[in-house]
C-alpha cells in the first residue's frame, strides 16, 4: 500500500512521525495522496514555495454550503479569518491587528510573562514535580492572550473551554458530527462573549491590549465588527494552542536529550537560538494547507486549478537538503529558515510574542527545576494532522524553597 499522510494519525506512528516524513520525502517531495484527495509536500523548497506563491490561495472552505450543516457556522467564521484569507482582505485584517504585536508592544509584555512563569514554576518547585504541559504549558500562553484582549481573569477558563473543540475542528479534517457541532456552538459562544466584551462600558482599557486598538473599529461604522470579532477569536485560539504546544515539545526533547539541556545551563546566552531550534526539530504547527487558483506547475509536477497542496512543515523542518543531520539538536546550526511559523505572507502574526514566552519558559525550566526528568507514563501526542502538542508531560525534580529562587541545575 502506498505511504500516506493519514498514516501520522496513528498512535504507534506519532513517536516516530518524522521518520514517517523521511519515508514520505525519500519517496517524493511532492506526491499526490489519493486517500486525502490531494497533494502532500514534504520538501523545504516546495513547502516554503508554495506558502508564499500567490497563485495558491489560502481560503479553507470555497464552498460553505458544501462542508457538513453542523460544521457550517464554524466555516463561516473561519472563512473572516486572516488565516484563510486572500489578498487584499488578508493584508487589511492583518495591518490592523499587527499593532498589537510591534516589538514595543510585545516588550510590554515581558514583566507580566516573566511574573507568570515565576508564580507558576514557584508553586511547584516545593512539590518536586509538575505536569509542565497542564501545569504551565496551557495556563501561560493562555493568559497571555487574554492579556492582550482584556479577558478578565476569572473569564479565562472558558475561554479554553471553548478553544479546545475548535482547535479539533481545525486540526481534524475527517471530525464527526458530533465534534463539528462542539466547535460550530463553541465559537459562536466564544463570538458572543467577545462581542459583549469589546463593547462593554467599564473605563478605558489598558493601552497595549487589543481590546484598546479594537475599539476605534467598534466605533467605526464602516467596520465589520464580526470581522473583527472573528479575528480576535483567531488570535485567542491559535494565541495560545500553538505556544502551548511548543513549550510541552520543547520540554520534551530537552528531557530526552539532557546533554542539549545541559549546555543551556552552560551557556544561557544560546536560549534565543534554542527557541528557534526546537521550533524547527518539533513544530506545533505541522501542516498549512493551500489550493491552487488556476492550472499551474509546481516542482515539475501539474497541479490542477482547485486542488489542495498540503504543506507539511514538519517534514520541511527535517529536510537534509537545507539541514544537514536534522534529527540532531544544533543550538548553533548555521543558515536554514525553518517554516514553523509559516512562510510569506502568512507568515505568523505573533511569532515574536510566541519566541518571547518560549525564553522566558525555557530561562525558568532550565535554571530552576534541578535534576528533572520525566516521570509516570510516556507522554501521550494529542490525535491531530495540524497540530503536534503533547497531551500531558509529568516530571520530578530536586524540590527546592519555597519561591523557587536560588534552585541552581545539578
Amino acid at each position: 500500500m502506498p505511504l500516506t499522510l493519514l498514516s501520522a494519525l496513528r498512535p504507534q506512528n506519532q513517536e516516530r512521525l518524522y521518520d514517517l516524513y523521511r519515508e514520505l520525502r525519500s519517496a517524493d517531495d511532492l506526491s499526490w495522496d489519493r486517500r486525502l484527495d490531494a497533494w502532500v509536500a514534504t520538501g523545504h523548497a516546495v513547502v516554503s514555495g508554495a506558502a508564499g506563491d500567490p497563485r495558491f490561495s489560502s481560503v479553507r472552505y470555497p464552498d460553505i454550503e458544501a462542508v457538513s450543516e453542523e460544521l457550517r457556522p464554524l466555516a463561516r467564521v473561519l472563512s473572516r479569518q486572516m488565516l484563510y484569507s486572500d489578498a487584499p482582505d488578508h493584508a487589511r485584517l492583518r495591518s490592523l491587528l499587527s499593532r498589537a504585536f510591534t516589538p514595543r508592544a510585545v516588550a510590554v509584555l515581558r514583566e507580566r510573562i516573566s511574573g507568570a512563569v515565576d508564580e507558576i514554576v514557584g508553586r511547584a518547585v516545593p512539590a518536586g514535580r509538575m505536569d509542565v504541559v497542564g501545569d504551565l504549558a496551557r495556563p501561560l500562553p493562555l493568559a497571555v492572550v487574554c492579556d492582550l484582549l482584556g479577558v478578565p481573569e476569572e473569564d479565562r477558563s472558558l475561554m479554553s473551554s471553548w478553544s479546545d473543540p475548535v482547535a479539533a475542528a481545525i486540526g481534524d479534517s475527517r471530525l464527526d458530527a458530533d465534534g463539528s457541532r462542539a466547535a460550530s456552538e463553541s465559537m459562536t459562544r466564544m463570538l458572543d462573549y467577545l462581542r459583549g466584551l469589546l463593547t462593554r462600558d467599564d473605563g478605558p482599557p489598558a493601552p497595549h491590549t487589543l481590546r484598546a486598538l479594537l475599539a476605534t473599529g467598534v466605533e467605526d461604522p464602516g467596520q465589520d465588527v464580526d470581522e473583527l470579532l472573528a479575528n480576535c477569536a483567531l488570535l485567542l485560539i491559535a494565541g495560545h494552542e500553538t505556544t502551548t504546544h511548543f513549550i510541552g515539545n520543547a520540554a520534551l526533547a530537552l528531557l530526552t536529550q539532557p546533554e542539549a539541556a545541559d549546555q543551556l545551563r552552560r551557556s544561557p546566552e544560546l536560549i534565543p537560538a534554542a527557541v528557534e531550534e526546537l521550533l524547527r526539530y518539533d513544530s506545533p504547527v505541522q501542516l498549512l494547507l493551500r489550493r491552487a487558483r488556476h492550472d499551474l506547475d509546481l516542482a515539475g509536477r501539474s497541479i490542477a486549478a482547485g486542488q489542495t497542496v498540503l504543506l507539511v512543515c514538519g517534514a520541511a523542518n527535517r529536510d537534509p537538503a537545507v539541514f544537514p543531520d536534522p534529527d540532531t539538536l544544533d543550538f548553533q546550526r548555521p543558515g536554514g529558515r525553518h517554516v514553523a511559523f509559516g512562510y510569506g505572507p502568512h507568515f505568523c502574526l505573533g511569532a515574536a510574542l510566541a519566541r518571547l514566552e518560549g525564553v522566558v519558559v525555557l530561562e525558568a525550566l532550565l535554571t530552576r527545576l534541578p535534576g528533572w526528568k520525566l516521570d509516570g507514563a510516556p507522554p501521550r501526542w494529542q490525535r491531530s494532522l495540524n497540530f503536534r502538542g503533547l497531551t500531558s508531560l509529568d516530571i520530578t525534580f530536586t524540590p527546592g524553597p519555597r519561591d523557587g529562587q536560588g534552585a541552581t541545575p545539578d
